[in-house]
């Protein structure tokens, strides 16, 4: 007997998620390796994160704020990828969201609810206009998504970024438009009701596209498209349908930025939360309810991150301590691919 290493063609759930685990210890292990080789204490460090992202009121309502566009963003692009599709392009459906959101509550009168209601329906709306060039790019002409949806990010923000330094600008700040005068109400502190808002809408969603022949027709395009059409399943139909539900969660969270957290438009009002998005779903792998936890996660990084800056540490620290995780979960879910097999000689 000898054994060998073998690729398999899927990989168990308890395996995938122990890949995920232990790319993320060591992640956080060599980060405060680099951390000690530069003079600082990882432990102390870690204690002070914790304290004051667990354990503090401010705390916890900072990660939930960071939470909840972290994990619609990240729940864009799961539900692209429940049909094989990659929508690199939440960072601009997220600033087209925002945009339209941000339009309606300064332009549009309307008593608070109706205005919210309607900011809700924009969003939604600008997020599936985004993305609605390269979802036909991709049904009607197989162009890749992940270019088409890229380059739009730009467009956005600096569509953005115009208004609300030009043509918006409030007179008394130059670089932000006034204060939206509707705002979701807060739930604790500074977070909002978008908060179980946005886990509710991850559950339906995913409740939906385990249970319903919709959801049933959805998996089976994306997983093996040619069996799909045999089968005489509308897979372009299915394709255009989940690409632009996709770009409308991305924009709901631009929406929920504007009225929730920020109250108004400025440049830069993402934060990166499309492109965090993505490693969202990757630590989830693809599960939509999987988000939630993993946009918990992420935000808790981010949130340390912003701890870390106080103590000291750079931006470009808390990126790397991000992109290692990243990296090494990509590398753990290929390896939860192989097995040690015995083979007869």
């Amino acid at each position: 007997m000898a054994l060998r290493i073998q690729r398999m063609p899927s990989s168990t759930p308890m395996i995938a998620l122990a890949a995920r685990v232990v790319a993320v210890v060591l992640a956080l292990l060599f980060t405060a390796l680099i951390l000690a080789m530069n003079g600082h204490a990882p432990l102390d460090l870690a204690g002070e994160v914790l304290s004051s992202s667990l354990f503090d009121d401010f705390g916890l309502q900072d990660l939930g704020v960071i939470f909840i566009p972290l994990m619609l963003t990240g729940l864009s692009v799961a539900i692209g990828q429940q049909i094989g599709t990659w929508n690199i392009g939440a960072e601009g459906q997220f600033y087209a969201g925002a945009f339209a959101a941000a339009a309606i509550g300064l332009f549009v009168p309307a008593p608070d609810w109706l205005s919210i209601l309607m900011m809700v329906a924009g969003g939604f709306a600008a997020g599936a206009l985004w993305i609605l060039i390269p979802t036909l790019a991709k049904a009607y002409a197989d162009v890749s998504e992940l270019i088409s949806t890229l380059v739009l990010n730009f467009v956005a923000a600096l569509l953005v970024y115009y208004v609300a330094t030009g043509p918006w600008h409030d007179r008394m700040t130059n670089s932000a438009t006034p204060a939206i005068p509707a705002e979701i109400p807060e739930l604790w502190g500074v977070i909002h009701w978008g908060f179980p808002f946005a886990i509710l809408l991850a559950i339906v969603l995913s409740l939906v596209l385990s249970n319903t022949k919709w959801g049933y027709e959805v998996r089976l395009s994306g997983s093996n498209p040619s069996a799909a059409k045999y089968a005489g399943i509308p897979v372009r139909r299915h394709l255009i349908t989940v690409m632009l539900l996709s770009g409308a969660v991305a924009g709901l969270a631009g929406m929920l930025e504007v009225a929730g957290t920020v109250h108004r438009l400025q440049g830069g009002i993402s934060n990166n939360f499309g492109y965090i998005g993505i490693m969202v779903a990757v630590l989830a792998r693809g599960s939509l309810v999987g988000v939630i936890f993993a946009g918990a996660f992420m935000a808790f990084i981010q949130n340390s991150g912003i701890i870390l800056q106080t103590e000291g540490l750079t931006t470009s620290s808390v990126l790397a301590m991000t992109g290692l995780i990243l990296f090494l979960t990509a590398i753990g879910e290929e390896l939860s691919y192989y097995r040690i097999t015995r083979e007869k000689i």
